[in-house]
């Protein structure tokens, strides 16, 4: 699934694929005002992507990616709790929405480690196109921090998230660097799933 030499290679959809380096920034939403949840926006400061979380949805461990219009592009769920009990990871889905809004099909897994025992492994991705491997991209660093990136399983950089200076006065902002020919789309689940994972804006 990785971009070699700008190759389009989309896991959403190609209109969310760029030839050139995307520079994104991704604004907290606060939980008081808007419900929590974060705004993605481009190099010119228009809105690419939207995320709902817990706090517009009214739901635990669900949030709703949206394109720049508003329309539902996926939906993010984690496995039963119940089912997750002896699994050593948690898993985060997330679906592809029909024109309706309809959960259609599964686009991409993401595992998170949930015992003692894979603490210390990263979190990886697997999409619906993984053959002869389990994982497709994993996490590299710490989110939290804004100090990590997206990388395919030949070690490939796909995505860069971290802090400019000029944003160092807000704990709200941060960007993030798209490498040509990745689906930004995907990147902004990615992370979308990540921020719940770690307590942030789509979190109750």
């Amino acid at each position: 699934m990785a971009a070699k030499d700008n190759t389009v290679m989309p896991i959403i959809s190609k209109m969310y694929c760029s030839s050139s380096q995307a520079v994104l920034v991704v604004r907290r939403r606060p939980h008081v005002i808007n419900g929590g949840g974060f705004v993605v926006t481009d190099c010119r400061q228009k809105v690419a992507f939207k995320v709902d979380g817990c706090g517009i949805l009214g739901k635990k461990d669900e949030m709703i990616l949206r394109d720049s219009d508003g329309d539902a592009l996926l939906l993010f769920r984690r496995k039963g709790a119940t089912v997750e009990a002896l699994s050593i990871y948690r898993r985060w889905r997330g679906y592809s929405l029909d024109y309706e809004g309809s959960q259609d099909q599964m686009v991409f897994c993401l595992k998170e480690p949930n015992s003692c025992l894979a603490r210390t492994r990263a979190i990886r991705i697997s999409t619906k196109a993984t053959k002869n491997k389990d994982w497709d991209f994993e996490i590299k660093g710490n989110f939290p921090d804004k100090d990590c990136c997206i990388v395919d399983s030949e070690g490939k950089t796909m995505a860069q998230i971290g802090v400019k200076k000029e944003m160092m006065a807000s704990e709200d902002l941060y960007h993030v660097v798209v490498t040509p020919g990745t689906d930004q789309a995907f990147v902004i689940g990615v992370i979308t799933i990540l921020d719940y994972i770690y307590g942030e804006s789509t979190r109750c």
